[in-house]
Order: C-alpha cells, then sequence, then structure tokens
C-alpha cells in the first residue's frame, strides 16, 4: 500500500536527510514524502539541503512545507531582521552559501561582510530565494494535518487555515499544552521531541504526532511512516 512519509527539521543536515531517505528506502514513484521544514541554519550544509529538497518538489511531486528558520532566512535576506536569523544558527548557512572562508580575515563576524553575502546570495541563487517563498505552510490529507510548528486551539475544524502566519511557523506552547479540537491528527515539527518525553524518538500525543528529533543538536533525524492509519518510526540512529 502507498506509505506517506514525514520529515521534519533538518537544519542543513545534508548527509543525514540522505541517509535517512535510502535508510526508509524512498521510492519517490510509489510514496508520499512530506517535508515540514526548516531545511536551514545549524547545520553546515543548508545550500544542499534547499538544492535537494527543490529537486524533490519540481521532479518527484515532494510536499515541501514552511519553517521558521526558512521564513527567518527570507526575512534576513529582505534586510527585515538580521538579528534573528544571525542568532539562531543563520551564519552556518551564510558560510554554507559563501564559502567557510567567507568572514577570514575580518576578525571574526563583520557586518559590511555579511551585507555583501546577503547581496551574493541573491545574485547567484535567487532561484533558491524564489523557491523558499514558493513554499506553503500546511498540507492535508485525509486523516492528518501537516504544520511545522503546530495549530492553535482556538481555531476550529472550519477556519484554522485562517489563523495567523506565526502560529504555523512558531506556535509552541499554546498548541503543546492543550488538547486539539481537531477530527484529523496534527503531524508537526519545530520542539524537539526531547522536551517532550525526554527522548529524541517520536512522540505520540492526543491528537498530534511531533518528530523533530533535534539532529542538530546531536540527537537524531526522524521519518515518520503511515500505511493505512498504522505508523512506524524511522530515525538516523539506526543507521550504522
Amino acid at each position: 500500500m502507498r506509505r506517506t512519509l514525514v520529515i521534519s527539521d533538518i537544519h542543513g543536515c545534508h548527509t543525514k536527510f540522505l541517509k535517512l531517505l535510502e535508510h526508509v528506502k524512498h521510492d519517490p514513484a510509489e510514496d508520499k514524502l512530506i517535508l515540514l521544514g526548516d531545511y536551514m541554519d545549524r547545520g553546515l550544509k543548508s545550500k544542499e539541503v534547499i538544492e535537494t529538497v527543490k529537486n524533490l518538489v519540481e521532479h518527484h511531486k515532494v510536499v515541501a512545507l514552511r519553517g521558521n528558520h526558512d521564513q527567518m532566512f527570507l526575512d534576513a535576506i529582505n534586510g527585515q531582521d538580521d538579528y534573528i536569523f544571525l542568532h539562531n544558527g543563520g551564519i552556518n548557512t551564510i558560510e554554507s552559501y559563501c564559502g567557510l572562508n567567507w568572514f577570514e580575515n575580518h576578525s571574526g563576524f563583520d557586518f559590511n561582510r555579511y551585507l555583501e553575502a546577503k547581496d551574493f546570495i541573491k545574485r547567484h541563487y535567487h532561484e533558491h530565494i524564489a523557491f523558499i517563498d514558493s513554499l506553503p505552510f500546511y498540507h492535508e490529507d485525509e486523516s492528518h494535518i501537516y504544520v511545522h510548528a503546530g495549530l492553535s486551539p482556538y481555531y476550529t475544524e472550519k477556519d484554522w487555515k485562517s489563523q495567523p502566519t506565526e502560529n504555523f511557523l512558531w506556535i509552541r506552547d499554546i498548541f503543546l499544552a492543550n488538547k486539539t479540537p481537531f477530527s484529523k491528527t496534527i503531524v508537526f515539527g519545530h520542539t524537539p521531541t526531547i522536551n517532550l518525553h525526554k527522548k529524541p524518538d517520536i512522540y505520540f500525543g492526543e491528537g498530534k504526532i511531533g518528530i523533530d528529533g533535534g539532529v542538530c543538536f546531536g540527537y537524531q533525524l526522524n521519518c515518520l511512516e503511515i500505511i493505512a492509519g498504522e505508523y512506524n518510526t524511522y530515525s538516523t540512529k539506526e543507521i550504522q
């Protein structure tokens, strides 16, 4: 039967992402792969992750959602909020696109050099920027709602799509602490599962499933497999 595979919060960990896809025997012709965002920052290969995800979306009908780190990158590129981007792993993203020696001989971080980096990315990787800016905030099928961060419990099944964009990208405590009013199960990333049940494995809660294994913090990248309403879990910790 057709599988749905869900992965979230890759954060520049390109090699582990590819190994996990191989580990679960991802077949683009048969499987529905859904990615829940946060492809960049903190890890060392954000550019490579974006290139791979872009290829999967354009050639294999993969669903890729937008995460808060992806939005932070867009905002920084457009000059809206450099501080939050730089203080959440953005330097690694800059070096992924511009080279590890970009800030060399500049006595560490240099803001003018950073502005030059943004200009370099806009000139040479405008297709990446446009791709990230095209990513949707949610996906829905007959039994699940897929989002990066979660849904506000103040919304109903009739109007949850109208919640503020920030909720799809950033919501945490109010979503996690309350029972969801939705009949469909919510699959989300954003919050490392080690913060939900003290281990990086996939978290199964009431009406919600968290899959962020915290790979960029030294834990693992998870994959949730859904087949006919049944769940199986995989992670990079199983890969030798």
